[in-house]
């Protein structure tokens, strides 16, 4: 077997093709030519070899509503089980636009503004493989980012480029954004609630990214997965602000406001011209999936108020339990306004490489967590070699245990 390996790894060094485009803008190409897995793989391959808490991929450990489950169980057990429609069951597509116009006064037309997506992933490499053009575009993004941002923007060809999050309140500089977007930024990428700092975007700068799309005549693509787990404050999308609505796609899926991101059942809504564009490109990916999910997903969104008022307090509580053991184990805590995550600094504890320290931390303390070089470019790794993303998505009883582990690490 190990020789099956060994020959399998020489040949990937020479394959030609768009993958190493792709694991090169994901920084996992080494000087050497050979690939590695993301530190998502290495991590929880590491966390179930050393009986360490999962506190570093963004998974809950617990199911969601017993009315989503069941109207899942409902739709597999009806015979719902074939292809859905290209753009997503008539219900659930229905119950976006109710959604969209329920909790921020939005108006979509469901046969023409919304399209179903194999979760949020897929609908950002549909926009992007549509409406990207090859290497003499742009893709501004913000950085640290969610890994797969800069997978997808490399297989487009375009160049992806990078504006810095500040510790301890991860904001950009609104300079460095005015500098980095220009006539040859072809997309403007935000995150908000943001994977993996934990921040939320000012009015101020996302005023600042609609002034700057409309100037360039860049399109803005929002990922807004985290939207109902905003902590004492209403998520506010980028499509509603002055001038957006024209030029903006909206990314959200029901994995993670429901604890289902395993049936990966995402959308992506804006004018209808946009949508048609990313149509256009999707149908070729995956066509379509999780026929009985959908419906089940609708079922979720048409929840109560007091069910996104209570996920998202749930959340605030996670987060601070997790975020007291952090500071009781002698890190600086970033604390996070929105989203799974919590980042720290580990500086405190003498650490100069947060990626060196992530692959310690299960036999220090019985906890598995990710550097936060992860999620930047190698040319700003630099700025967060010491920061660790930690995820709150787990049961209260495993983060108090955590939290325990924490402090004793420190004693």
């Amino acid at each position: 077997m190990g020789a099956v390996y060994a020959s399998s790894v020489s040949v990937m060094r020479v394959l030609p093709g768009a993958w190493r485009r792709a694991a090169a803008g994901a920084g996992l190409v080494d000087a050497d030519g050979a690939t590695r897995p993301t530190i998502f793989a290495e991590m929880s391959a590491l966390a179930a070899r050393t009986g360490a808490i999962n506190l570093g991929q963004g998974f809950p450990d617990e199911d969601g509503p017993a009315e989503v489950l069941e109207a899942a169980r409902s739709a597999i057990s009806s015979g719902r089980n074939q292809y859905p429609p290209g753009r997503g069951v008539p219900e659930l597509l229905e119950a976006i636009a109710e959604h969209q116009q329920r909790f921020y006064g939005i108006r979509l037309d469901p046969a023409r503004e919304i399209l179903v997506t194999a979760g949020a992933t897929e609908a950002l490499a549909a926009a992007l493989l549509a409406l990207i053009d090859g290497p003499e575009d742009e893709v501004v993004v913000f950085e640290p980012y969610y890994d797969s941002y800069a997978a997808i923007i490399a297989l487009t060809g375009a160049r992806l480029v990078p504006v810095p999050l500040r510790w301890p309140d991860f904001q950009p500089d609104l300079q460095e954004l005015a500098a980095a977007v220009t006539d040859r930024t072809r997309a403007i990428l935000v995150n908000d609630p943001h994977n993996p700092t934990g921040t939320m975007f000012t009015r101020e700068l996302r005023d600042e990214v609609v002034r700057l799309a409309d100037r360039h005549d860049a399109v803005i693509i929002t990922d807004e997965v985290y939207e109902h787990l905003a902590f004492g404050r209403t998520h506010e999308p980028i499509s509603t602000l002055p001038g957006a609505a024209a030029r903006t796609l909206t990314i959200s899926s029901g994995g993670k406001t429901f604890s289902a991101t395993g049936w990966k059942i995402g959308w992506i809504s804006g004018p209808a011209e946009l949508v048609d564009a990313v149509l256009a490109v999707k149908q070729y990916l995956t066509y379509v999936n999780g026929g009985p999910f959908q419906p089940a997903i609708a079922a979720g969104l048409r929840l109560p108020d007091e069910f996104f008022q209570a996920l998202s307090e749930q959340m605030r509580a996670k987060s601070a339990l997790l975020g007291e053991g952090l500071r009781s184990a002698g890190l600086e805590v970033s604390r996070p306004s929105g989203s799974y995550f919590t980042v720290a600094d580990a500086a405190p504890l003498g650490v100069t490489d947060a990626a060196a320290f992530c692959r310690e931390l299960p036999a220090r303390a019985g906890i598995v967590a990710i550097p936060l070089t992860a999620f930047a470019t190698t040319r700003n790794r630099d700025r967060y070699a010491t920061l660790v993303r930690f995820a709150a998505c787990k049961r209260l009883s495993v983060l108090d245990e955590a939290a325990s582990r924490l402090a004793r690490m420190t004693d």
